[in-house]
């Protein structure tokens, strides 16, 4: 570790120095301080900042700076960093690979993390701080207006840095066990740092699931309604995740018959079957270092189900007509609307493959759970249709939005989508209206016998006249007395066709 280090004797000694200081440390401010001036004495650096990802892991913040031997105060607002902005810092932490650089001036890379000095800066060095977990947790930087070789001292600020990053949560830890009176503060990611639109609760909870899972290894099934937004969210855990720089490739498992599914998937060689001319690489190949999203995993054939359980549990593939196996690095995401613990028990799919996919499950909810969720994704998709249409963005009246928010939507987010791109396309005006909108009617019964459902849709008829002749007309009172949001009680009114001669009757 020290043979590359100038005088690595008298190093190694004030790195054991540094261990035993910090080790002492009786908190937060301490602890962090003390690392940033610590690494100025080890590497000899004007500067040495540290950088810690947030809860979410979508967002770095710098919680100490070091600056000519002395910590430099920063204030809240101007604590965050967006590292998407920062090619240096992405690569180090998306990569967990270390960046050392000994002509700043002399590269394309931007380097605006760095304060402003009238010598310009020469030497960089990041490390990431990974924790016990093998999971990066931060950066360590050291910056020098001198040429220095920093590389060397990279191995030990890394060991270093996990060190504190140790300290740093058994000092947390030990904080919430003496203060259990005041509540810890929980940083719970913003729907939309991972691209999603919506404020609702249930939306809300799949983002804090998707936090958990970003940064792990974890195989992840993604479960819910057609329409309900899969592929989204599998985007999502790639674009913030570790392998964002690497592929992300989707494969439909109903899309294709069963041979040309593992053809597909694994690939083949040269004269495995009639047609093969040549080798040709899989998606899993393809997806190696990155992630393969399987959409509609629950239609995979079975005999397709067992190749796929070896590759989740192996990490190798063979191509078809090929002796030998290799190893990938793929992260593995499924999507499917199937049930599949029925289809386990119906013996349709393997359990086996069943528990291994259900590593992490994340349910996403269906679009009439999401309440005003359905307005804001409305107005989205309208402004899209419309700036691809390069057209002047529209209005909404109040009538198409109460009558889009009583709308169950059995098609979800992808219904709503389609149905706002036609009203763009049908509204010659500036403002969307209702007549813009096609929404499906329930279809009146032709049988005089009424089944349970229509009998029962005669009983909330009956239920809903009443309660709005009581209140002549009051659609705000008769929602109020029933209990029902207003605009879930127009949805009411359009789906039983009660018009205002009825109730005034």
């Amino acid at each position: 570790m020290f043979i590359q280090v100038p005088q690595p004797l008298a190093y190694a000694e004030a790195l054991l120095e540094q261990f035993a200081r910090l080790a002492c440390a009786s908190d937060d401010a301490a602890l962090l301080g003390g690392f940033a001036l610590g690494l100025a004495d080890l590497s000899g650096c004007e500067l040495t900042q540290l950088y810690l990802l947030d809860a979410g892991h979508t967002g770095l913040g710098m919680t100490a700076e070091c600056l000519e031997g002395s910590l430099q105060p920063r204030e809240g607002q101007n604590l965050p960093a967006d590292y998407n902005d920062e090619q240096l810092l992405q690569f180090a932490l998306c990569q967990n690979r270390v960046v050392c650089l000994a002509d700043l001036p002399g590269s394309l890379h931007e380097t605006r993390f760095l304060p402003t000095r009238a010598v310009p800066w020469q030497s960089l060095l990041c490390v990431p701080i990974v924790s016990d977990k093998q999971k990066v947790e931060g950066l360590l930087v050291c910056a020098s207006t001198r040429h220095l070789e920093l590389h060397a001292f990279a191995d030990s600020l890394g060991r270093l840095g996990t060190f504190v990053l140790r300290q740093l949560h058994l000092l947390q830890r030990l904080k919430r066990r003496t203060d259990d009176s005041r509540p810890v503060p929980v940083s719970v990611p913003s729907i939309s740092a991972y691209g999603l639109i919506g404020k609702s609760a249930p939306l809300r909870q799949t983002c804090s699931m998707i936090s958990k899972v970003l940064h792990s290894p974890y195989t992840v099934l993604l479960c819910g309604e057609t329409g309900t937004g899969k592929e989204v969210v599998a985007r999502a855990i790639h674009d913030h995740g570790p392998r964002r720089s690497q592929a992300f490739i989707v494969q439909n498992c109903a899309a294709l018959p069963e041979g040309l599914l593992e053809s597909e998937l694994f690939g083949y060689s040269k004269g495995a079957f009639t047609g093969a001319l040549r080798n040709r690489a899989g998606l899993f190949d393809a997806a190696n270092g990155g992630t393969l999203l399987l959409d509609e995993v629950g239609d995979m054939p079975l005999s397709l189900q067992a190749k796929l359980l070896r590759v989740l549990q192996e990490g190798e593939i063979r191509p078809l007509g090929c002796n030998d196996t290799h190893k990938i690095d793929v992260r593995i995401l499924a999507a499917t609307h199937r049930d599949l613990s029925v289809m386990v028990r119906e013996g349709t799919f393997r359990e086996d493959l069943y528990y291994r996919l259900s590593q992490f499950p994340i349910e996403l909810p269906a679009l009439r759970q999401r309440g005003d969720d359905i307005v804001d994704l409305a107005r989205h998709f309208a402004d899209k249709a419309c700036a691809f249409l390069q057209r002047d963005a529209l209005r909404w009246s109040d009538a198409a939005l109460d009558y889009l928010s009583g709308y169950a939507f059995p098609g979800n987010v992808r219904e709503l989508k389609g149905l706002v791109e036609r009203a763009v396309l049908l509204c010659e005006g500036d403002e969307l209206l209702t007549e813009h909108f096609t929404l499906r009617a329930q279809a009146a019964p032709d049988d005089a016998r009424l089944n349970l459902r229509e009998r029962l849709e005669q009983v909330e008829r009956g239920l809903l006249l009443d309660c709005l002749r009581k209140n002549a007309g009051n659609q705000t009172l008769s929602a109020r007395e029933l209990g029902l949001p207003r605009r879930t009680l127009l949805y009411r009114l359009g789906r039983l066709n009660i018009n205002p001669g009825e109730v005034n009757a």
